[in-house]
């Protein structure tokens, strides 16, 4: 690992292509102990999402802060540590938080929403569809959704801990292509600046490289609660789901749009596969699933010939008892194995809408979530072995 100014185009081929990004914003650049929410700050930063929106980007923000507005509104000089304390602050700030985000977004003519997440959200698997649902019908009309813990009701067991585990969680949850993680610091140092005042920032890494555990870390502030192993953690956590990590300074003047664009700031960390990679990798290697659909030749040459989405019109038979984003297996009708994906629908009601379209799906089912049964993007071709 080393910082590298003279060649940028490693870093602008993983940037340049990032449709889908989080971005997550801590407590100390939003806020003071003096003033809560400093709402020239958010301004600025609503200037640069709404900029990235009306390029074609896809933004979800996961914004801290709604704890320190709350102990501003409440008259206290530091963040409390009893949880039903922290609860109230959070109540009292979200408010604030909402209203500034959605004055700075409006002024752009840029929508927003407030999405409130638990851990359990994240681990319930219909709340988990249920919320990405959600966020992709938000981020899809151009609405720029802003998440943050549920604070008033996470308790010590279920609260994610930081918000750049939220922030990793909701890149797995989207399979975003990109992270930014804007902190009080200029991204990865290669020792503690406040011990070796030379310190160099580390430009790129790759998100598993295991000489990233001797970074030196930082505490998170009177207002904070993360430091910089949650932020590395977060980076190995997104990466997973195959979304690039940057970790830069929030102070740096435009830092959203020069991110983007390329520019060397901040540290890199990178992700050893694509997103759309990962989930076939991973829907390739679940063994065990939960139900099978036997399709006619049909939809067996649309699968294997075009690449397409299986359809209900080309299904026969449903076996199995399975819910929705369960991963079923596609057969044709002499029993051979076509394919295996992720089902946009419950056993249930695929035997009531097979051999259907798409636009007679409300006519037999009442949630109609799909026009396909198998997205393409959630499908993966497989031989009998």
């Amino acid at each position: 690992m080393s910082e590298n100014n003279a060649h940028l185009d490693p870093r602008r081929a993983a940037l340049d292509d990032s449709k889908r990004i989080v971005v997550k914003i801590g407590s100390s650049l939003l806020t003071s102990q003096a003033a809560g929410i400093e709402h020239e700050k958010i301004n600025s930063y609503c200037a640069q999402i709404s900029a990235l929106v009306a390029a074609g980007k896809e933004v979800i923000l996961v914004s801290s802060g709604a704890v320190a507005e709350g102990c501003k509104r409440l008259g206290w000089s530091h963040r409390p540590t009893l949880i039903h304390q922290l609860q109230a602050a959070a109540a009292v700030g979200q408010m604030g938080l909402v209203q500034a985000y959605e004055d700075a977004l409006s002024k752009f003519s840029c929508g927003t929403a407030i999405v409130m997440l638990t851990h359990d959200d994240l681990a319930d698997r219909q709340r988990y569809l249920n919320a990405r649902g959600t966020l992709n019908t938000l981020v899809s009309m151009g609405v720029v959704p802003v998440i943050n813990e549920n604070d008033t009701v996470a308790t010590d067991e279920i609260r994610f801990g930081d918000n750049d585990t939220l922030a990793a969680l909701v890149a797995n949850l989207l399979e975003a292509d990109l992270l930014v993680i804007l902190t009080d610091v200029e991204g990865l140092l290669d020792a503690d600046p406040r011990q070796n005042p030379v310190a160099k920032r580390i430009a790129t890494a790759v998100a598993t490289d295991p000489s990233l555990d001797a970074m030196p870390g930082e505490g998170a502030g009177a207002l904070g609660r993360g430091g910089m192993v949650t932020k590395i953690r977060a980076g190995r956590l997104a990466a997973r789901s195959g979304a690039n990590t940057v970790i830069a300074s929030g102070h740096a003047a435009q830092v959203l749009t020069r991110v983007l664009a390329g520019e060397d700031i901040g540290t890199l960390l990178t992700a050893e596969i694509s997103p759309l990679n990962a989930r076939k990798r991973w829907i390739a290697g679940h063994l065990r699933a939960k139900g099978t659909l036997r399709v006619d030749a049909g939809a067996v040459s649309a699968l294997r010939d075009r690449g397409v989405s299986l359809l209900a019109a080309g299904i026969l038979q449903v076996q199995g008892d399975f819910l929705r984003g369960d991963v079923v297996r596609c057969i044709a009708e002499d029993g051979s194995l076509i394919a295996q994906g992720l089902s946009n629908y419950a056993s249930a009601e695929i035997d009531k809408i097979k051999g259907l379209s798409s636009d007679a799906f409300a006519q037999v089912i009442e949630h109609v979530v799909e026009p396909e049964v198998l997205h393409r993007d959630n499908l993966v071709l497989l031989e009998e072995s």
